[in-house]
């Protein structure tokens, strides 16, 4: 490690030597083949000597955590999402609603194609926000609506400046003078303030809602309440497995907690309920009839729905008839031969019913393999290991058009998201059926090889918390911004059809759209860059609102501001959707070479422009970008973009489909898992161990580890582990994963391993099943191509050679 020379006042830079001559072959597995190493044998570099994640989460911890971060300053950059800290929104919107790649713009477009850092933002529209926060404030100004912008149509915020004594206000987005209205007149301090400034949420905070008027409001009629309908396929393997009847069990408690409004007493939501296997059969739920009855359609290529009054009903009113049906189905269907089943008809009857009611909603589908049944929709097997590593390999991913481009359009017309549950046995072609979901602002969630004390706390889990969790419905995004710059791309799981208008038929707390910024003109360092997101929906009770988010970023000619104010997590999450998008397009092959390109560009950038002058053999990189290397790494050895025979399409079309909506705080820990000791812990301690970094080298055979991405879960046990541990450890497990058996659990380490898991699993958006790998045991490969810092099982670098790849590009692009 070499002491770095002095950098720039204010910029941090880490430096470090590499030993010998950076490799000269390809680089191991991307872009080319695997590595040939040229020259004599290298000397080992210290893997601590090297930037690590872990370092990097803990020393912002340590200095950001448990404190209050304040949003009054424009450009500040804020704590990691790993960090626990608590927001008060003084002007720009919470971290939690927006984070971006870097919190100082280049001033020109010039300087940010010199750079190639990706300007963007994600925005979690709908995050959670915890208890010790206040929530959004709801401002209504009755029928004169929301106050906006003549000109750019930005609504009120603090960004708009009072002038003439109140009488006026200059937009801090287009600039233009506007009138005040006279009820929202007020006097202006001397300071040129507004007398109310603190009374009024639009004026003083980042974040806050309005109430639409019925401007805003479909064919200007208040909207209804959405409906939640529960689609079961009922063919033989789902009553085989026993799912249809643990549904069906479920469901009688579950619907007690549906969503309501705040404040509410009684659900606003209506429910539905229908099964299928190659027909539908609908049911009637009226609260008068003593037994529910049973309609059924069979001509799927027309799909209408049978009965009007009595499919969606109130849940509480139709209690009675609703349980008497959900004991009725497991039977009914008991005796079932019929394995095929059809989609797309399910997700018209869904669609056509809602039209029906007049209601926005959403249809939670259940269904247990591809659809073969002759009907609309129907497909067919086209997997081919042949394809992969070829030209052709971006077909698997693209969905099969037709009938599912037609419904994703209609169903965002109507406001009617899909969630999808996959239980499949063999290949489902998820890259189409997961097409209408992914557009809709729905979820897939799949259990492959399904079995019910295996999966089914898993899958129970998930149902739960997806359908509690909070939404708006008939959802229709816009992204302002200031002059200078504008937004021109948008990914997640949402719909376009024009440049400017993110549709979303809904939109729930843990949907991400990442949303990329270009350059029209000059941006002033005076003013910064600001921009406004507002998002008008329609709650779970039928209201319709507006909700505004508010940021302001700071703009520099000078890029080591750019650099410094750089945020890794928020640009790996831009990173991993655009590579997923560019994959339908381009061969994998490229999409990796591109990646790795703008790596090395970013980099040498930084180290041309703002390090000091340092040998050739040094590797610079800033210190808000210190770890991007290893993140970047990951993302290459992705299921999905490694391309690799032994990877099945689906799971790498389902881990595509789940990235593209995701936030930055679930794509950090995907690609960086936490791997946590629980052999050394603190009993008496409350925290969760920290964890190490992601590599072999870590663990160690008397010890245990726990491994955990949001997506799955691994305990790891070491050969010489002692059996008293594994014996504790094993009554923690039966504990936390069968709550129907609880042992006693005897001692302290079992209830500090029990609230370990307990309290990752209550962080994660989706539920994670929990696998038990033995050392040298077959299934240790699943927890192996966890660890990033290693060597790709399927292709791909160690983080090491990775750092040494890219040091030699950079040395390429600066010579």
């Amino acid at each position: 490690i070499a002491p770095p020379p002095l950098a720039p006042a204010g910029l941090r830079s880490y430096y470090f030597i590499w030993v010998n001559n950076p490799m000269s072959g390809p680089y191991g597995g991307f872009p080319g083949g695997p590595a040939q190493m040229a020259g004599p044998p290298q000397k080992k570099l210290d893997p601590d000597s090297i930037p690590g994640t872990t370092q990097v989460i803990e020393d912002d911890q340590a200095k950001r955590g448990g404190q209050v971060y304040v949003t009054n300053i424009r450009g500040q950059v804020p704590p990691l999402v790993t960090t626990d800290f608590t927001v008060q929104d003084q002007g720009n919107a919470s971290p939690r609603f927006m984070r971006c790649t870097t919190y100082s713009f280049p001033s020109t477009a010039d300087l940010a194609k010199q750079c190639k850092v990706p300007l963007a933002a994600i925005i979690k529209p709908f995050a959670n926000v915890p208890k010790n926060e206040t929530p959004l404030y709801i401002v209504n100004h009755g029928e004169a609506g929301p106050i906006r912008c003549n000109r750019c149509k930005a609504y009120m915020c603090p960004y708009m400046q009072f002038m003439e004594g109140g009488r006026r206000y200059q937009c801090g987005f287009c600039s233009c003078i506007n009138e005040v209205p006279v009820q929202y007149f007020q006097h202006l301090d001397h300071m040129g303030r507004r007398m109310d400034l603190y009374e009024r949420p639009e004026l003083s905070l980042g974040s806050y809602e309005f109430i639409a008027t019925l401007d805003y409001c479909k064919n200007n009629k208040p909207p209804n309440p959405p409906a939640y309908i529960f689609m079961i396929d009922v063919s033989y393997n789902n009553i085989k497995s026993g799912l249809v009847k643990l549904i069906c069990e479920e469901l009688k408690t579950l619907l007690d907690r549906l969503p309501k409004e705040e404040g509410a007493e009684t659900l606003a939501i209506k429910v539905g309920f229908v099964t299928y296997n190659k027909i539908l059969h609908f049911y009637n739920v009226k609260s008068a009839l003593a037994q529910p009855q049973m309609m059924v359609v069979s001509d799927v290529a027309e799909m209408f729905v049978p009965l009007l009054d009595g499919f969606l009903v109130n849940f509480q009113e139709s209690r009675a008839v609703i349980n008497n049906l959900l004991d009725q189905i497991p039977d009914m269907f008991a005796e079932t031969n019929e394995s095929e089943t059809v989609f797309a008809p399910v997700i018209q009857a869904g669609l056509e019913a809602l039209k029906a009611a007049e209601c926005s909603g959403k249809l939670f589908i259940f269904q247990s393999s591809i659809p073969t049944a002759e009907a609309p929709g129907k497909l067919k097997n086209r997997d081919d290991k042949k394809l992969v590593g070829t030209e052709k390999e971006k077909t698997l991913f693209q969905p099969q058009r037709g009938v599912y481009e037609q419904l994703t359009k209609d169903c965002v017309a109507q406001g009617c998201c899909v969630d999808l549950f996959l239980f499949p046995n063999q290949y489902v072609d998820i890259a189409t059926m997961g097409d209408v979901p992914s557009h809709t602002g729905g979820s897939i969630y799949k259990y492959s090889n399904f079995q019910v004390e295996m999966n089914g706390q898993q899958f129970l889990s998930d149902l739960r918390r997806d359908v509690e969790k909070s939404i708006g419905f008939d959802a229709i995004m816009r992204v302002r911004t200031g002059t200078g710059f504008r937004a021109t791309d948008f990914f997640g799981a949402i719909y376009m059809n024009n440049t400017t208008d993110v549709e979303m038929a809904a939109v729930d707390c843990d949907k991400a759209v990442t949303v990329e910024f270009k350059h029209d003109d000059t941006l002033s360092e005076e003013t910064g860059a600001v921009m406004q997101c507002a998002l008008l929906y329609t709650t779970i009770g039928g209201q319709r609102r507006l909700r505004i988010h508010n940021l302001s970023l700071n703009c520099s000619s000078q890029l080591s501001e750019l650099y410094k104010s750089c945020e890794t997590d928020a640009l790996i999450n831009f990173f991993a959707k655009s590579a997923y998008r560019a994959m339908l397009n381009q061969p994998l092959k490229t999409v990796r070479e591109i990646l790795v390109n703008q790596t090395a560009h970013m980099l040498a950038c930084y180290r041309k422009n703002c390090a000091s002058p340092s040998a050739a053999s040094q590797l610079i990189l800033p210190d808000a970008m210190k770890v991007f290397p290893v993140y970047m790494n990951s993302l290459l050895k992705t299921p999905t973009l490694v391309g690799s025979t032994e990877l099945s399409t689906d799971d790498r079309a389902f881990h595509r489909l789940l990235v593209n909506a995701m936030g930055v705080e679930e794509t950090q820990v995907l690609l960086y898992p936490r791997l946590i000791p629980l052999h050394t812990m603190d009993v008496s301690s409350e925290a969760i161990p920290a964890p190490v970094r992601c590599s072999e080298e870590r663990l160690s055979e008397s010890g245990i580890f726990l491994l955990e991405n949001g997506l799955s879960m691994f305990l790891w046990l070491g050969q010489a582990c002692p059996p008293d541990l594994i014996q504790n450890l094993f009554n923690v497990i039966t504990n936390v994963f069968q709550p129907t058996s609880l042992p006693v659990l005897d001692n302290a380490h079992s209830r500090k391993i029990h609230s370990i898991i307990s309290s990752i699993s209550q962080q994660r958006a989706t539920s994670m099943k929990l696998l038990i790998v033995k050392q040298k045991d077959r299934s240790e490969m699943l927890f192996r191509q966890h660890l990033v810092e290693d060597k790709g099982l399927h292709g791909g670098a160690s983080y090491m050679d990775f750092l040494c790849y890219v040091h030699r590009e950079i040395r390429q692009l600066l010579t």
